[in-house]
């Protein structure tokens, strides 16, 4: 039996783990954690548009967006940028916050049965940033 705070299986939830370059997507659909294509960013504008579309057309429920933990002085700046970035979004439903330290790590660990080549083109392409994505969306169903 599920508690109040545990999804539903009808839940739409998306992750996102946002950078400079590209904003790696995961959702929450049907209980399965699914990496989607990646969003790369031409300027916040257009970022912030696409992911706007992408909530709609999805239906999601609830934005799980990926910060730094701010155990540096220099990730105050990301933790900005990114809050002002979801701040662009004007996204009506829910938006939670969670820890991303070293999701980047493990979803390049996921990734160690494709050669270099490969490897590269998945960070170049957003797949890189999705399965981080998806890393960001565990933790949060974990903390649940």
């Amino acid at each position: 039996m599920l508690d109040s705070k545990s999804p539903s299986t009808e839940s739409n939830i998306l992750a996102c783990d946002v950078g400079l370059k590209r904003i790696g997507l995961a959702q929450y659909t049907q209980g399965i954690v699914l990496p989607l294509p990646a969003i790369l960013r031409k300027n916040r504008n257009q970022a912030s548009q696409d992911l706007r579309a992408i909530l709609a057309q999805k239906h999601i429920d609830t934005l799980v967006v990926g910060l730094p933990s701010g155990g540096q002085a220099n990730h105050q700046d990301t933790i900005t940028r990114i809050k002002h970035f979801v701040g662009l979004v004007a996204f009506g439903g829910e938006i939670v916050y969670v820890n991303e330290d070293y999701t980047s790590q493990e979803a390049l660990e996921n990734l160690n049965y494709l050669g270099r080549q490969s490897r590269a083109l998945a960070q170049k392409d957003g797949r890189l940033d999705s399965l981080s994505a998806c890393h960001i969306l565990d933790r949060y169903l974990q903390s649940l």
